[in-house]
Order: C-alpha cells, then sequence, then structure tokens
C-alpha cells in the first residue's frame, strides 16, 4: 500500500532524506520517498498515519494526512 502525506518545511536534499529516515521509523514501513520541490512524502507498506506524521513533526518539520 502507498501512502503519501503532505511536508512542509523541506527545501534541500538533507531534509528530504532526514524525513525519510524518520518515515523509516515507523513500524510497518517498507520505504520512504521525501520530495521537497511537491512538500510531499510518500511511504511504502501499512503503517498508521497518525505515526507517520508524527514521525514527520519529531523530525522538525510541519506534515499533514
Amino acid at each position: 500500500m502507498t501512502t503519501t502525506i503532505s511536508v512542509e518545511g523541506m527545501s534541500c536534499g538533507h531534509c528530504e532524506q532526514t524525513v525519510e529516515d524518520a518515515l523509516r521509523g515507523v513500524a510497518d514501513v517498507s520505504d520512504a520517498h521525501a520530495d521537497h520541490e511537491t512538500e510531499t512524502a510518500t511511504v511504502e507498506g501499512d503503517p498508521d498515519t497518525a505515526a507517520l506524521v508524527q514521525a514527520v513533526e519529531d523530525a522538525g518539520y510541519t506534515a499533514h494526512a
């Protein structure tokens, strides 16, 4: 299953990597890809959406499911 969330505050590749690492740490995530140009992150797996948002916010960004 693929889930896409909005992520505000990313401005570069380093930001994307930080968000991807945070999302990959969430249970049931098999892969994650963030794009600062579209302000989105796409996650593969079957995670809890609230956990995705919380992980991104814990990493210092704003997220919306």
